[in-house]
């Protein structure tokens, strides 16, 4: 026995589930939109087929396998022991992984229970509008071979109704911090070799896909999630040599990362962080030259206000900015100093700034933090809060405000935690534009190690680091043979962005005012970041109805 059903994207179907969807089979979009939606499978025996799609817009579709991922630590939070919204708390199977299933040949296999394929619809901007029709068949299949044509597994319909009116191009800058280390090391490939610049391409090509359009760029090893007196794997792109108080740059293989960024669709970067993370209170693991071997100059040995270290950042600032605007992307670019200052260590972070602020001039310096305290006091001009810690800096009306989140929070907040039903993850689009954030950071594209960075972990095996964080929270990449797959959580947080770009689409009909009217109206009160609906309802009817409302006025 076997039941068939074409189900929403929002849908995370396990190997246990009992199919108890509803069915989908037509939507109205805006030219240039991507719409995904899925086809779940059910059965008790094993079946195997061969998958056709019948379409003028086949040349536009992707279709994925949905694999199973291990979620060995589904919440790490004692909070978020007693909060509703999560599909599960137990560890376990997380459908998660999308494999193309042109890689399987267009072969489907299922048995034993209930999967499901991504069915992934890219509408192009210059679409006539009308109607168009997608059939999705399998077709039956016998030692490898296809059965006649009446053979077919199952037939399921899609209608799409594609109107006059292109989506809005995305606005939100929206980064998650890439590790060319992580890349090297689980590939096992030495740094910055052929196959390494293949493979970065890769997966930042499979971020931009997502709508990641900033990528961290690494002058030197970024000082992030690396325990004190260690190094992580050395990918700084700069080249340094020391004669005596003078340093000399070297940078092919940071032009080359740009480069490759910007063919990727990158549009902003931000450069590894000037300090320590935790309190900027050392300099980060920096390779230099002097009289013939290269060591570790700088690095936890060094404090951060040292002579020598400041010393140095005059002349290694001045030379990336010079870079900067060689490569026509000083104006897009911004700077770290120190990952998630706290309260305790003000005092340092201020140093840092101090001392980093003059080097910069003009340019964008923004960190993750969340004491409006830092702001308050002149130390970031773009405060990257967390999202539960937004009230007060909301208060502000800050024009360059970021949000992010990062391990937590677990209980209430949206967040692409692999328990958290994708409708959690969806939440946050909304959010943002309501509240008028500017960018989003997260820290985990690809962190494939475990705590500060000990040693490395393999991402089919645990989803959390070895336990540290949630499942889920490390990575929205998976490494494949050759390259990256891409998860649900990643294209539901492009889901997200998408509704910004239609809520922004609806703005130019009736102001941004009745937009944010009409999100509150359908949530049914004021829409907070600690407060909103939960469910896929509240998203899938405030979406279509802004999609008619679009429709009435073009």
């Amino acid at each position: 026995m076997k039941i068939v059903k074409q189900i929403s994207s929002l849908e995370k179907v396990r190997r246990d589930s009992s199919m108890d969807y509803t069915e989908i089979n037509s939507k109205t979009l805006l030219k240039g939109e991507r719409f995904s939606y899925q086809i779940a499978i059910g059965t008790c025996e094993r079946i195997i087929g061969k998958l056709e799609v019948e379409s003028e817009l086949k040349n536009y579709i992707k279709i994925f396998f949905v694999g199973i991922a291990v979620m060995d630590a589904p919440i790490t939070e004692s909070t978020a022991f007693a909060e509703s919204d999560y599909i599960t708390k137990e560890p376990g199977l997380m459908p998660d992984i999308l494999i193309p299933l042109e890689e399987k040949n267009n072969i489907l296999t299922a048995s034993g229970g209930a999967s499901s394929i991504w069915i992934e619809v890219n509408i192009p901007r210059d679409i006539a509008p009308g109607t168009y029709d997608i059939s999705i068949k399998l077709r039956s299949m016998d030692n490898g071979h296809t059965q006649p044509e009446q053979e077919y597994l199952f037939e399921k319909n899609m209608q799409l109704e594609i109107i006059g009116e292109e989506i809005m191009p995305q606005s939100l800058i929206y980064t998650r911090w890439f590790y060319a280390d992580c890349i090297a090391d689980y590939h096992k490939v030495e740094v910055y070799s052929e196959e390494h610049w293949d493979l970065i391409e890769k997966y930042i090509s499979q971020a931009a896909d997502v709508g990641i359009n900033m990528i961290l760029v690494p002058v030197h090893t970024p000082p992030l999630d690396t325990a004190i007196g260690t190094q992580r794997t050395c990918v700084q792109l700069v080249d340094i040599k020391k004669n005596a108080d003078t340093y000399e740059f070297s940078f092919g293989k940071f032009k080359r990362f740009v480069d490759l960024c910007k063919s990727c669709g990158i549009k902003y970067f931000e450069i590894a962080h000037m300090f320590s993370q935790w309190g900027a209170k050392c300099a980060p693991n920096i390779m230099v030259e002097e009289n013939g071997e290269l060591k570790h100059m700088f690095g936890w040995h060094v404090a951060a206000d040292s002579d020598e270290y400041v010393n140095f950042l005059k002349q290694y600032i001045a030379a990336i900015s010079k870079e900067l605007i060689a490569e026509g992307i000083s104006e897009n670019t911004y700077f770290h100093i120190s990952d998630e200052p706290t309260i305790e260590n003000m005092d340092g972070y201020k140093r840092a700034h101090d001392i980093i602020k003059p080097l910069i001039g003009n340019a964008k310096c923004f960190d993750a933090l969340s004491n409006i305290e830092f702001y308050e006091k002149g130390l970031v001009e773009c405060p990257v809060t967390s999202i539960s810690h937004m009230d007060p800096f909301l208060e502000h009306n800050i024009s360059n405000q970021w949000a992010y989140y990062c391990c937590g929070p677990q209980s209430i907040f949206t967040n692409s935690i692999m328990a958290m039903p994708s409708s959690r993850v969806r939440i946050l689009g909304v959010l943002l534009y309501k509240y008028n954030i500017k960018g989003f950071l997260h820290w985990g594209l690809n962190f494939y190690n475990g705590a500060t960075s000990f040693y490395h972990i393999n991402p089919y095996t645990t989803t959390s680091a070895d336990g540290a964080y949630p499942s889920g929270d490390p990575f929205i990449l998976y490494p494949s043979k050759d390259g990256a797959y891409n998860s649900i959580r990643g294209k539901i947080t492009f889901e997200a962005i998408e509704d910004i770009n239609i809520c922004r689409t609806l703005e130019k009909y009736i102001g941004r005012d009745a937009v944010i009217k009409l999100i509150d109206s359908e949530a049914g009160s004021e829409l907070r970041f600690d407060s909103y609906p939960v469910g896929r309802d509240y998203l899938q009817k405030l979406r279509n109805k802004m999609t008619q409302m679009i429709k009435a006025h073009i």
